[in-house]
């Protein structure tokens, strides 16, 4: 007769392969980031022309009112 319960062996978080994976991920996104952030700041951010106030053809400030006719 077995006196305890039949638990799960515990096993280490190193030993889990999906624990290195999730953390070669998070690593390489923080690498990339830092990449393209040392990578960005070597050329210069120029101004692009837009015309008038607008954003996606829709105008940021309302028009004024149409004077009435007489």
């Amino acid at each position: 007769m077995q006196t305890h319960a039949s638990q799960p062996e515990r096993v280490a978080w190193y030993r889990v392969p999906v624990a290195w994976l999730g953390l070669l991920i998070f690593v390489a996104s923080l690498a990339g980031c830092v990449w393209i952030i040392a990578t960005s700041v070597q050329y210069r951010d120029e101004a692009v022309p837009a015309p008038g106030h607008s954003v996606l053809g829709v105008p940021a400030h309302p028009q004024p009112p149409p004077a009435p006719s007489r």
